[in-house]
């Protein structure tokens, strides 16, 4: 690396964590770009060079997650199936989920700042559904772009997304989420288990409840 992209990347990386830090002690919302562009020394204008929106500010570090699902199903090996290529990267420990199981006391807070500011910002709210449903189209591009690789990229990041709601919910209202990376482990195998198994019988009730049911009477 040249000395010149040297300093790109240092300037950007000093004003990502100066951002986080403001966002973490404020709020997203309550911080403006001007403030973040004085606090690390810099110009806004030099601020949008690197981060075209603010909410780039945010989100830079976690788009670059669903980019690499994209990337690991485009790059599968001959003969492994799309949700294979998907979950094996999906389920890779990784982390702050990883770094809490590994016994990091910190990670745990990081992961409810992080989701305590999006649960309380509608436009980072929005930007996630922006981002989710990019994800969405990348991955079916990457596919056949017809209506079955939409339907199947769509299924493979409902996965994702019910997965990320889930630990929002459990980091934001449970005081000691211990169990929560391997309870998380074992959502997603289950959620990628009905998938592979073509959700024929997802939602069937059985005859006799059928029978013993207001409506089925």
């Amino acid at each position: 690396m040249s000395l010149r992209e040297l300093k790109k990347q240092q300037t950007r990386e000093r004003i990502g964590d100066t951002a986080w830090r403001l966002f973490a002690e404020r709020g997203f919302d309550r911080v403006t770009v001007v403030e973040v562009a004085r606090a690390a020394q810099v110009s806004e204008a030099t601020v949008f060079n690197y981060f075209p929106a603010k909410e780039d500010l945010f989100f830079s570090r976690f788009e670059a997650f669903g980019e690499r699902l994209v990337e690991a199903v485009r790059t599968r090996p001959p003969g492994e199936s799309v949700l294979s290529a998907f979950r094996r990267r999906l389920l890779r420990p990784e982390g702050l989920l990883a770094q809490m199981e590994a016994g990091d006391t910190e990670a745990l807070q990081q992961l409810r700042t992080v989701n305590r500011l999006i649960a309380d910002s509608p436009a980072l709210r929005a930007r996630e559904q922006r981002a989710h449903a990019a994800c969405v189209d990348a991955l079916a591009a990457a596919l056949d772009d017809d209506v079955t690789a939409r339907v199947t990229a769509s299924a493979l990041f409902g996965v994702h997304r019910a997965l990320v709601d889930h630990v929002r919910h459990r980091v934001l209202t449970d005081d000691t989420p211990t169990a929560l990376p391997a309870e998380v482990r074992r959502l997603a195998t289950e959620a990628f288990a009905l998938l592979e198994n073509g959700m024929r019988d997802y939602g069937a009730v059985a005859a006799s409840a059928a029978a013993e049911s207001p409506e089925g009477r």
